[in-house]
């Protein structure tokens, strides 16, 4: 029975060593880490080849901790910033001054291409006139 108490005593103080967590005192501490590979290149000369060395090392990191209900703060009536900006008036206006432009400087076989050009570039001109 005192063999059992005593395996069960070592046995449960071992425990929290074994996990990277110890408790000295009232306060709690914990240590969280990662394999890292890691590699060096040795350049060579003409007779003698160049190699790479390559290693594994254990580097510690910060623990993934989830905070507490208490500590999640909620921004108060945070709205998104909205682009209110609209442009749709000033396109249509631009793309009918435009094709109407391209309509009276074009002659012939050159209408076909230059009014729908005219109203596509009057229409861009137009959005950034009216502050799009």
């Amino acid at each position: 029975m005192k063999l059992f108490l005593a395996t069960l005593i070592v046995l449960g103080s071992a425990t929290p060593s074994l996990s990277g967590e110890y408790q000295p005192g009232y306060s709690k501490s914990q240590t969280c880490t990662r394999n890292e590979y890691r590699e060096e290149y040795i350049p060579g000369t003409k007779k003698s080849p160049g190699f790479v060395n390559s290693w594994t090392e254990v580097i510690e990191v910060p623990c993934d901790t989830k905070p507490s209900a208490s500590v999640i703060s909620r921004p108060m009536n945070q709205q998104p910033d909205l682009d209110t900006n609209d442009c749709s008036q000033g396109s249509l206006i631009g793309g009918l001054l435009g094709a109407g432009l391209a309509t009276s400087g074009s002659r012939g076989k050159d209408r076909w291409w230059a009014i729908p050009a005219g109203a596509v570039g009057g229409a861009m001109l137009g959005c950034q006139v009216d502050g799009g």
